[in-house]
C-alpha cells in the first residue's frame, strides 16, 4: 500500500479474519470448548499479540522524540510551531465536539437503553481518580526530561523535543552536527519500525483470536443494540465528518484518503491503542498522504495523546444509554452539559489507562447518575468493551490523520502529488 508498508493492510486483514475464525473455532464445543479454549487462547495465543504490542510501544518514544526534533530542525523557523500547534489543537477540539453530538443524536434516536435490565449485573470497581485538568496541563512541562522519556509521557516528550529542536535551530552552526545526528537517528528508528510492522499480521491474528474466542458473538448478543449504535455512529463520523473535512475544507480527494489510511486503521482496530499505532500512522502520513515531517511529527503524537473523538462519541451514547436504563429524562441543558464536560474532561484523562471509564464517571455525574449506578453501567459494558474500544481507537487514529492532513494543507506542508497518487492496494 505504501512505500514503507506495501500491502500491509491486506496481510493484516487476512490475519484479522483468520484470527476470528481460529478464536471461534478453538472455543467451539466440538473442539476445546469455551473454558479450555479460552484458557488456551489466553495462555498461548494472546502472548504473541502482547509481544507485538510491546515491540511497537518500545519504539514509540524514540520515534516521537527523534522525528519531532528532526521536523523542527528541518522546519528552520521556530515561529511556525505555534501556528501548527494552535491549528491542530483547535481542530481536534472541534472534531471532538462534533463526535459527542453525533453520539448523543444516535443515543436519542436508537434508544439502546430502552428495556435493558441491570438486575443481575455486578457493579464494577472504577478504582482511582481522574487526574485534574490543571495537573495534566502542568505535567506537559517535565521536571526531568529523561524521566519523561523513561516513563513514556508523550505530552512532556513533545514539549521537550520541540524545545530541543528550537535550541538546535537557534544555535546554528554550533549545533549542526547534533541536528544531523538526530535526523540520522530518526531514519534508523523508522527502519526498525519497518521491521517491527512486518510482524503486524501475526500480532493481529493473536489479539483478534483471543478477543473473538473469549468475548465473541455470544457476548455481543447481550448488548447488540448498544454495540450497533456505537459502530453505526463511528462509521458516520468517519465518513461524514472526516470525509467532509478532507473533501470540502482541504479540497482533496476523500476516496484516496481513506484508501491510504487503511494500514493504521486496521492496526488501531486490532491493538485498541492509538499510541501503539503511532509508528504506522507516522509512516502512512509521510509516505502515502504526503504530509511533511514538520507537521506529521508534531500533530500526530499530539493527537495520539489528546484526540479522543471515538471515546467522546462513545461517551455521548453511553450517557444517553444510562439515562434510558435508569429512567432519567434529559433536556437540552443536560445534553449541553454532557458535551461540554466530555470535551473538557477528555483533555485531563487522555493519558490514563481505561481513560473512558474515568471520563464516563465524570460525565454521568453531571446528569445526576450516582457512582453506584455508574458502576452498574460499567459492569454491564465491561465484558465486551474491548470490541467497542477497537472501533473507538480506529476513529481516534483516523481523526489524527485527518487533522494532520488539514494542518499540512493550511501550512503548505503537504505534497499534493503524493496525496493524489493512487495508492497501491
Amino acid at each position: 500500500m505504501g512505500m514503507l508498508y506495501d500491502k500491509l493492510w491486506k496481510r493484516v486483514m487476512i490475519g484479522l479474519l483468520l484470527g476470528v475464525g481460529f478464536g471461534l473455532g478453538v472455543t467451539n464445543p466440538a473442539l476445546l470448548g469455551p473454558e479450555a479454549g479460552g484458557a488456551f487462547l489466553t495462555n498461548w495465543v494472546k502472548p504473541v499479540g502482547d509481544l507485538f504490542v510491546r515491540l511497537i510501544k518500545m519504539i514509540v518514544v524514540p520515534l516521537v522524540f527523534t522525528t519531532l526534533v528532526a521536523g523542527v530542525v528541518g522546519m528552520g523557523d521556530p515561529k511556525r510551531l505555534g501556528s501548527i500547534g494552535v491549528k491542530a489543537i483547535a481542530t481536534y477540539l472541534l472534531t471532538t465536539a462534533i463526535a459527542i453530538s453525533i453520539g448523543l443524536a444516535f443515543g436519542i434516536m436508537l434508544e439502546p437503553g430502552a428495556g435493558v435490565d441491570l438486575g443481575e449485573v455486578a457493579a464494577a470497581d472504577l478504582g482511582g481518580e481522574a487526574q485534574p485538568l490543571a495537573d495534566r496541563l502542568f505535567g506537559i512541562v517535565p521536571l526531568n526530561p529523561i524521566e519523561a522519556l523513561a516513563n513514556g509521557d508523550i505530552l512532556a516528550i513533545i514539549f521537550f523535543a520541540m524545545l530541543f529542536g528550537v535550541g538546535i535551530v537557534m544555535a546554528g552552526d554550533k549545533a549542526r552536527t547534533t541536528g544531523a545526528a538526530i535526523e540520522g537517528a530518526a531514519e534508523a528508528i523508522l527502519k526498525i519500525t519497518t521491521v517491527i510492522m512486518e510482524l503486524a499480521p501475526y500480532g493481529v491474528f493473536a489479539l483478534i483470536a483471543w478477543v473473538a474466542g473469549t468475548k465473541g458473538a455470544a457476548t455481543l448478543l447481550n448488548i447488540a443494540t448498544l454495540a450497533a449504535t456505537v459502530y453505526g455512529a463511528c462509521l458516520l463520523h468517519l465518513g461524514l465528518v472526516y470525509g467532509g473535512l478532507v473533501r470540502f475544507v482541504a479540497n482533496l480527494p476523500v476516496i484516496g484518503f481513506f484508501r491510504s489510511i487503511l494500514d493504521p486503521q486496521l492496526v488501531a482496530y486490532s491493538t485498541s491503542s492509538s499510541s501503539a499505532t503511532l509508528p504506522v500512522t507516522l509512516a502512512t502520513a509521510e509516505a502515502d498522504l504526503g504530509i511533511k515531517p514538520a507537521v506529521a511529527s508534531s500533530v500526530l503524537p499530539l493527537g495520539a495523546t489528546i484526540n479522543m473523538d471515538g471515546t467522546a462519541l462513545y461517551i455521548g451514547i453511553v450517557a444517553v444509554f444510562a439515562a434510558q436504563v435508569f429512567g432519567i429524562s434529559l433536556d437540552l441543558n443536560d445534553y449541553l452539559l454532557i458535551a461540554l464536560t466530555t470535551t473538557l474532561a477528555s483533555i485531563g484523562t487522555a493519558g490514563i489507562p481505561s481513560a473512558s471509564l474515568f471520563l464516563l464517571a465524570t460525565v454521568l455525574e453531571v446528569i445526576d447518575i450516582s457512582p453506584a449506578q455508574t458502576a452498574l453501567i460499567v459492569g454491564f459494558i465491561l465484558p465486551f468493551d474491548r470490541l467497542l474500544d477497537m472501533m473507538r481507537t480506529m476513529v481516534n487514529v483516523s481523526g489524527d490523520l485527518t487533522v494532520a492532513t488539514l494542518v499540512g494543507k493550511w501550512e503548505n506542508e503537504l505534497d499534493e502529488e503524493v496525496f493524489r497518487a493512487k495508492p497501491v492496494l
